[in-house]
């Protein structure tokens, strides 16, 4: 999860489609922005390429029972199915991290060791930030069902591979601290737009001592 910049004004839309018994919060314009602002990725998850897009309530709306957080800009996300069915427990109920507000990267460490993932607030008295930690967990952890297994396992899979691709680039770096090719493709993958990418920053900070020169991209 990284930090998120929404555009506004909110679609056009949403204000149209408030007024309507059944009106959708999902058409297209809305599915448009968000994935514009979400750098085409799920907001929990980080994943892209996502075969089953949703349109995420940060707070829900039960079925109605909050008509206003149905059609609210702010409260909207773009997720992958997987995530907003893990986050769909009553314990997230309260909300957590809005990335919108404020910078996951800021209030979690985000790590993969040895093919486990490891994600944990930053200070255990914030109430959300560690809730948020437990969300990304269960995302690549939780394995209660027989489709939940694959999904986490392939999250898993996939995470892995996009640090494997920052290791491997690493290595070349080490070989050639010049290589002005290698430092393009580095500031690429350390983009907040990449996919886990905030598990590729975090790597980053952990390692600021030996790899100083590309803390200007993840600044």
């Amino acid at each position: 999860m990284i930090k998120i910049e929404r555009t506004y004004p909110a679609p056009g839309s949403l204000a149209i489609e408030a007024k309507k018994v059944s009106g959708k919060y999902d058409k297209p314009d809305v599915i448009k922005q968000l994935r514009e602002d979400g750098h085409d990725k799920c907001y929990i998850c980080e994943m892209k390429n996502l075969q089953d897009p949703v349109v995420e309530h940060l707070l829900p709306h039960k079925d109605g029972k909050y008509p206003a957080r149905k059609f609210d800009w702010n409260n909207l996300f773009f997720a992958c199915g997987h995530c907003n069915g893990v986050k769909n427990q009553q314990k997230y109920d309260e909300g957590i991290v809005d990335c919108c507000n404020q910078d996951p990267e800021e209030l979690i460490n985000f790590k993969l060791i040895n093919q486990d993932i490891d994600v944990r607030a930053k200070d255990n008295t914030n109430e959300k930030a560690v809730l948020t930690a437990i969300l990304v967990e269960e995302v690549f952890n939780l394995k209660n069902t027989g489709m939940r297994v694959y999904k986490s396992e392939m999250r898993l899979q996939e995470l892995t591979k996009e640090m494997n691709k920052l290791y491997d680039n690493l290595e070349e770096l080490k070989k050639n601290p010049d290589s002005k090719v290698v430092l393009r493709k580095l500031r690429a993958i350390l983009r907040r737009e990449s996919a886990f990418a905030a598990f590729k920053r975090n790597y980053i900070r952990d390692n600021k001592n030996r790899f100083p020169q590309l803390m200007i991209y993840i600044a």
